[in-house]
């Protein structure tokens, strides 16, 4: 599974996913674990405030997408392109991802 977080300074979880440009990737591995695989910088653009709807983009690869903070069009654009977002207030990135893969384990989605 493929994990994007909104981290517009790679360090933290941050909001206003729509017009972030910034992403860690994390993928989970057979074990139960996970690592992060990549880092995306968009340009200006590209974010999915700006970005067409009906084009393809770099986050249609991601299961889920974890941020701090996005309105409902977000989450509704993000589901329209096969991508599941989470919304958190967990600060740390890595911790925000366990939480997310806590929460799935308990309540698996299909």
């Amino acid at each position: 599974m493929k994990i994007a977080v909104t981290s517009q300074n790679y360090r933290t979880v941050t909001g206003h996913a729509g017009k972030t440009r910034k992403f860690l990737v994390y993928e989970t591995r057979d074990d139960g674990g996970f690592a992060e695989v990549d880092r995306i910088k968009l340009p200006k653009e590209m974010s999915m405030h700006a970005h067409p709807h009906d084009a393809p983009h770099p986050l249609d690869d991601m299961d889920f997408l974890i941020t701090s903070g996005c309105g409902q069009g977000f989450v509704n654009k993000m589901g329209a392109r096969g991508v599941r977002v989470y919304v958190t207030a967990t600060e740390d990135p890595q911790k925000a991802v366990e939480e997310l893969l806590a929460l799935l384990k308990d309540h698996p989605v299909h």
